[in-house]
């Protein structure tokens, strides 16, 4: 009977404990929530290991796995993009994003400005960014890099343009006081550096107020035994609505004095499309005289431009009309009152300009590339003249390489600005 009435009595105080737990603290509720979340976790932990496919199979649970696209990385690395929040109705052109390679030796793939009664347009000459990947594929016409001279904004280093030599082996072998390089070329001719393939050591982004700044630097050493001593090439592009600035620096990390040339190759697309009515306009400067018949080598005569085909000094430019520019211009000068040498292409029927200031000293010559059947202009400051180690020249002529001793650094660096047509270009400086 005692044991009938303690069995009965311990049944009441369960009950009653329950009835307390579920009814006044809510403890049923929250180890019930606490069991489902544990249980999700562990879940979303087996997908990601690749086994919650499984454990749908053996359950016979139906599902349906999401495709994820893969990521584009021309050059084996992340593209970058720099962006200035678009000013809604705005009146005059402004920069909206950049997009640059750091696998690719900081190409500036695409620039892309809102212009008025336009919209938001491409300003280079580019493929899509996945079309880029697919070109850039290391072989056939892009070993070492050369696909990115067809797009975008390549940067040229350690020399900028071409450089002639002689033929061996896949190489053309160049000279510079004593010293042999042998460089990957076609036939006898190597152009745009060593630079064009390169993946980026390190990158760092930031945002600021009105745009953002990207820096890469790579640790090109003698590049892979193209170069002598050892270079360390770091790039900085910095973005806002009206101006987007590039600095280039080189640094000798190696032993012995090396020569370094920098220089940039954008191709601007003309968005009117209507190449005849564009207008170049070039700081006062020589041209570089060359042998159509030996592949456009200088010949190593310096010609005046005034009263030539060639002459875009003047204050309003001039237009590009059917001629075929591959051409070089050398001893530029700047204006009286400006920063820097400037160039600039204009696109009157799209009522908007390009402006470039050169603001490094080094920054000695111009190579204007504009075929007359495209509606792109490639505006390249550079430091140095095309084939700068050629015997074609006089002892005298400083064809613009940079002597860095160990330890020196040396800069390029170019300041882009977008402007209006209406009224006088000359007050949107």
């Amino acid at each position: 009977m005692y044991a009938s009435l303690l069995r009965r009595r311990l049944a009441e105080l369960r009950h009653n404990a329950w009835q307390t737990v579920v009814k006044r603290t809510g403890l049923l509720i929250t180890v019930t929530v606490t069991v489902v979340l544990l249980l999700v976790a562990v879940a979303l932990k087996e997908r990601h290991r690749g086994h919650l496919t499984k454990l749908k199979a053996e359950l016979g649970v139906s599902h349906t796995v999401p495709h994820e696209a893969a990521a584009v990385r021309p050059g084996g690395q992340d593209p970058v993009t720099l962006e200035h929040a678009e000013v809604a109705d705005a009146d005059s052109p402004q920069f909206v994003s950049a997009t640059l390679l750091p696998g690719r030796g900081m190409n500036l793939l695409q620039i892309k400005a809102h212009i008025p009664q336009m919209g938001t347009i491409d300003l280079l000459a580019s493929p899509s960014l996945d079309d880029a990947a697919k070109q850039m594929t290391g072989e056939d016409e892009d070993a070492d890099g050369g696909a990115s001279l067809t797009m975008g904004g390549a940067i040229e280093t350690p020399w900028a343009g071409r450089i002639w030599g002689a033929p061996s082996n896949g190489v053309t072998v160049a000279t510079w006081r004593g010293h042999a390089f042998a460089l990957p070329a076609s036939g006898k001719v190597s152009t745009g550096g060593l630079f064009l393939d390169r993946q980026a050591d390190t990158v760092k982004t930031s945002v600021m107020p009105d745009g953002g700044q990207a820096q890469a630097i790579y640790n090109a050493g003698n590049f892979d035994g193209h170069w002598i001593s050892h270079t360390q090439i770091t790039t900085t592009v910095q973005l806002n609505s009206r101006t987007l600035e590039i600095s280039i620096a080189a640094r000798n990390t190696g032993t012995e004095p090396e020569p370094v040339g920098i220089g940039w190759h954008p191709r601007f697309a003309i968005p009117s499309r209507d190449r005849r009515q564009a207008i170049l306009k070039l700081p006062n400067a020589l041209r570089v005289e060359t042998d159509d018949h030996r592949d456009g080598m200088p010949t190593g005569r310096l010609l005046p431009v005034a009263g030539t085909p060639y002459d875009f000094t003047g204050h309003d430019g001039a237009r590009l009309g059917d001629l075929n520019l591959n051409d070089s211009f050398v001893q530029i000068k700047q204006g009286l009152l400006d920063n820097g040498p400037i160039a600039e292409l204009r696109d009157p029927r799209s009522n908007y300009g390009l402006r470039i200031t050169m603001l490094s000293p080094a920054i000695k010559a111009i190579h204007v590339t504009a075929p007359a059947n495209a509606s792109f202009v490639s505006i390249d400051p550079r430091f140095n003249h095309d084939d700068p180690f050629g015997h074609e020249w006089a002892k005298d002529e400083d064809t613009g390489m940079a002597v860095l001793q160990p330890g020196q650094t040396v800069q390029w660096k170019i300041r882009l600005e977008i402007f209006t047509l209406d009224g006088n270009p000359s007050q949107h400086m």
